[in-house]
């Protein structure tokens, strides 16, 4: 049986696009190939693909998907966000990971996952 071999890309609206990929960019560092840029390249590691109950809370009111970024700092992310303003949750640790969530200038929640070492 044939498989996928990854993602190939996030498609998602957005009332100002540009602006957007913008912040994605300057905050989180993923680029998106507008404006002539190069696109992001993910580095290798788990990515998990998974529905979620309709009324999970991490997720925004109206939002259908949320993005889930592997970062390998979680503290220096944070700590990075919060510099430039950004508004964060504390960091919650499970077994599979430590968690942090942000929400961009759309009004969707983005899940920041360190894995386990």
């Amino acid at each position: 049986m044939e498989k996928v071999t990854g993602f190939g890309g996030a498609f998602f609206r957005a009332n100002d696009p540009l602006a957007l990929a913008h912040w994605y960019r300057d905050h989180l560092g993923v680029d998106s190939g507008l404006d002539g840029e190069t696109v992001w390249e993910q580095q290798a590691g788990p990515t998990v693909f998974a529905p979620f109950p309709t009324d999970n809370e991490k997720f925004g009111p109206d939002q259908q998907v949320m993005f889930n970024f592997r970062v390998r700092d979680l503290d220096g992310m944070m700590a990075q966000l919060t510099a430039a303003g950004i508004d964060a949750s504390e960091v919650e640790a499970y077994d599979h990971g430590r968690f942090a969530w942000i929400t961009d200038p759309e009004g969707n929640n983005i899940e920041l996952w360190e894995p386990p070492s």
